[in-house]
């Protein structure tokens, strides 16, 4: 085999992988199976399985913008809302998109819809009579064939302005 022939086979085997899109739709099943337990886990009131997928060194921003950092304290600040304002509420959540920026890398937006709570954070109001809904972002990283998140950010949605 020449060189050029070498070449032209390296770029071609280079070119044929580099266009080609890994086939994401098991990786997107699988992330909204981990939207759907984190849910069933929000309505059961359990931090330990609502937090279980989140990374040892995650970070995650609440609805107030507070920054917790690593799993740990995930954990302990969601027992301590589920304990108490958040106690009785249910969270209806509707995956609006999810996206790859790489092989192992995905980004999932969500809308959930909170009611039954007793109160809410400082500054936070219902978007309407009753309903609390947010916009929350998670990006995750598979790590030994496991999808882990490392950052979240929640936002809560303003009531519409008076008329």
């Amino acid at each position: 085999m020449t060189r050029s022939s070498i070449f032209a086979a390296l770029s071609l085997l280079f070119l044929s992988t580099a266009c080609t899109k890994p086939d994401h739709a098991q990786d997107e099943v699988a992330l909204r199976q981990l939207v759907s337990a984190q849910t069933e886990a929000w309505n059961a009131h359990d931090a330990t399985a609502w937090s279980k997928d989140f990374a040892d060194d995650a970070e995650f921003i609440n609805i107030v913008g507070t920054v917790f950092k690593g799993h740990a304290e995930i954990e302990t600040r969601h027992a301590a809302i589920f304990a108490s304002i958040f106690k009785t509420s249910h969270d209806a959540v509707t995956v609006r998109k999810v996206v790859f920026p790489g092989p192992d890398v995905a980004v999932v937006d969500m809308v959930h819809e909170v009611t039954g709570h007793t109160g809410l954070p400082p500054g936070v109001q219902n978007t309407e009579e009753g309903l609390l809904r947010t916009q929350m972002r998670f990006v995750l990283k598979r790590a030994d064939g496991r999808w882990r998140i490392v950052a979240g950010q929640n936002t809560d949605v303003k009531p519409a302005p008076a008329r």
